[in-house]
């Protein structure tokens, strides 16, 4: 996968930006507003959501008050921003090729992954999403709340159903699975936290990368799943044996069958 490389090696950033080419004296207001918003999100992955937004305005080439006449307060600006970014790259396609069960999981899983990365490995969505974090801002929480609604329960749930295991109905889903498929996220995503936060070069063959992730996670999954959500069943299974046994070794012989030791039955069903 080709990935932007015009971060430095040695900090993580990007050299200082080319002066973006003076923005027209009068633009139609929804062009306008689309400007400000390309030029934030460039400034905010660069500088993190402390940047004043005088300087803002400056790169925009608008006025201050009139940024602030297209968004009423720096948090609308950053709404706007999180809109743009994570909700607007937001693929419905993802959720639909992770349940189509037309095809086998394996081969979803590293489809999926592949196209996911295509987009959260980029400059600005990497450094936004850290710079959020770092900040306490909700833009991380609500990310992360919806690839775990999307992404990361629907992945547990054909999981299950790929190992033949009981699905959630029978077996609440555990927080060890949650963690396991969100690991496998983790690792994707930290070859863009390694170039963009960190400065470290990443491999160029990524695509390869991310297809053995996936197919390692998948290969190795199944025998955990089973050892993990399978043991209920089994201790279920053996603790009523047990118990049978005990009432067993409990009752008398003639307990078990109803009627005094030594008694028979004719065939009439009367004692002689």
């Amino acid at each position: 996968m080709k990935t932007p490389s015009r971060a430095s090696p040695s900090t993580g950033h990007r050299p200082a930006p080319a002066r973006p080419k003076a923005a027209p004296r009068r633009l139609p207001r929804a062009q306008r507003e689309r400007h400000i918003v390309e030029e934030a999100v460039r400034f905010f992955a660069e500088v993190g959501f402390g940047g004043d937004t005088r300087e803002l305005a400056k790169r925009a080439q608008v006025t201050h008050a009139l940024l602030f006449r297209y968004f009423p307060s720096k948090e609308a600006l950053i709404e706007r921003v999180y809109q743009e970014v994570y909700l607007g790259r937001w693929d419905p396609a993802w959720e639909q090729l992770i349940e189509d069960r037309s095809q086998p999981l394996r081969e979803r899983l590293e489809r999926f992954y592949l196209l996911y990365a295509r987009t959260i490995l980029s400059y600005e969505f990497v450094r936004l999403l850290m710079f959020s974090g770092l900040r306490g801002a909700s833009m991380t929480r609500r990310w992360f709340a919806r690839v775990g609604e999307r992404i990361v329960k629907p992945i547990c749930r054909e999981l299950r159903l790929a190992q033949r295991l009981p699905g959630f109905e029978q077996v609440p889903l555990t927080q060890t699975e949650v963690e396991l498929v969100w690991g496998m996220n983790s690792r994707i995503f930290y070859f863009g936290v390694r170039k963009y936060i960190y400065g470290m070069p990443v491999p160029r063959n990524l695509e390869q990368l991310i297809a053995a992730e996936v197919r390692t996670f998948f290969d190795g999954v199944g025998r955990t799943l089973e050892e993990l959500i399978a043991p209920p069943r089994r201790q279920r299974s053996a603790a009523k044996v047990a118990g049978q046994r005990k009432r067993k070794r409990a009752s008398p012989a003639g307990a078990r069958s109803g009627r005094p030791r030594g008694v028979r039955l004719n065939g009439a069903g009367f004692g002689k």
